[in-house]
């Protein structure tokens, strides 16, 4: 009789990459958003401009994308500012 080998794959990856998801309110102002990202993220004035412009366009933007540890630190922090922030699994 020959053995028989079970391969299991984990369901949830911690290191799957995860993003940091800005939502658009009616309450923030763009400059304050914008500030915001220079501070969280030490983005450039022109990254961060190009990013509160999709949320506020869009409705959303991924500002960040990594590690689910970092996600959950940046997701809180900018919660903390008062901006509407999720966090999602990237798409692999």
């Amino acid at each position: 009789m020959a053995a028989t080998e079970t391969v299991t794959k984990p369901e949830v990856s911690l290191d799957l990459p995860w993003n940091v998801v800005v939502h658009d309110d009616p309450v923030n102002l763009m400059d304050y958003v914008t500030w915001v990202f220079m501070k969280v993220f030490s983005y450039p004035k022109a990254r961060a401009e190009i990013l509160m412009l999709e949320v506020h366009q869009s409705g959303r933007s991924i500002v960040w994308t990594g590690q689910r540890e970092r996600a959950e630190l940046y997701t809180h922090q900018l919660q903390g500012f008062q901006l509407r922030t999720t966090m999602e699994k990237a798409a692999e």
